[in-house]
């Protein structure tokens, strides 16, 4: 529902038809303007005019800045306070999701795994994908120095979080995938540390989603989630 224009419509004292009239269309083109449809820009131009109302503030899709689902965007992940990232996932009822190449700036914080292993043992869905410790070599020729940090935090990951392996809602994957991002999911809450070449990720941007009727950015970074999630492995698959 397009909250704005309901608004202005009853302030105004006009109803789905008076609407259609001063527009020239019909009465289910408003409706559907109602439920979230975006009118061509002649109609936009009418109904501002004529409901006093404000274009990117009613149709906020107009501008890529103004996301409906954008919450905030952050130049650096360390610019994110641990308390953050806690209270993030702390909110979490039903579903924390996480896919990185070894989120270790969380898993090496006790709090953080304490607060996963609550999540569990509350009931609530914890899915962890991360890079293959033996695939964390793939994209590189040599290994250097980065590389070997890499492997050793892959695999301090995955010890970290067998603890978590007893209970029915904890599971661990790992993937091979060259991720674009890192996407970090707490219910309803988004956050996508950008992976930028030849930057650290720490360095890099972190981008705040929030689930939102008319947000379609959300809904893609969940589905690139879920299409890393159904291509990663068990840990047996990979040797662990």
């Amino acid at each position: 529902m397009n909250e704005v224009l309901r608004r202005a419509m009853y302030g105004a004292n006009l109803t789905e038809t008076d609407v259609a009239a001063e527009v020239a269309v019909d009465p289910k083109t408003v409706r559907n303007w109602l439920q979230g449809q975006l009118p061509q820009a002649r109609h936009r131009a009418i109904l501002t005019k004529l409901l006093g109302i404000e274009e990117e503030r009613t149709w906020p899709e107009l501008s890529g800045a103004r996301q409906p689902d954008l919450v905030a965007v952050y130049p650096r992940r360390t610019t994110l306070m641990h308390e953050f990232w806690l209270s993030l996932f702390e909110s979490a009822v039903s579903e924390i999701g996480i896919v990185a190449y070894d989120a270790m700036f969380l898993l090496q914080d006790i709090d953080f795994v304490q607060c996963l292993r609550g999540k569990c043992a509350a009931g609530a869905r914890v899915r962890v994908g991360l890079c293959a410790p033996g695939e964390a070599t793939a994209a590189l020729s040599d290994l250097d120095a980065e590389t070997e940090m890499r492997v050793a935090n892959a695999r301090s990951a995955v010890s970290l979080l067998q603890p978590l392996m007893r209970y029915d809602g904890f599971e661990l994957r790992l993937h091979d995938v060259i991720l674009y991002n890192s996407i970090f999911r707490a219910d309803d809450e988004l956050l996508v540390n950008q992976h930028a070449h030849g930057i650290a990720g720490a360095e890099s941007p972190v981008f705040h989603y929030r689930r939102a009727p008319r947000g379609i950015t959300f809904q893609s970074y969940l589905a690139s989630f879920e299409t890393i999630w159904s291509q990663a492995g068990s840990l047996h698959a990979f040797g662990l």
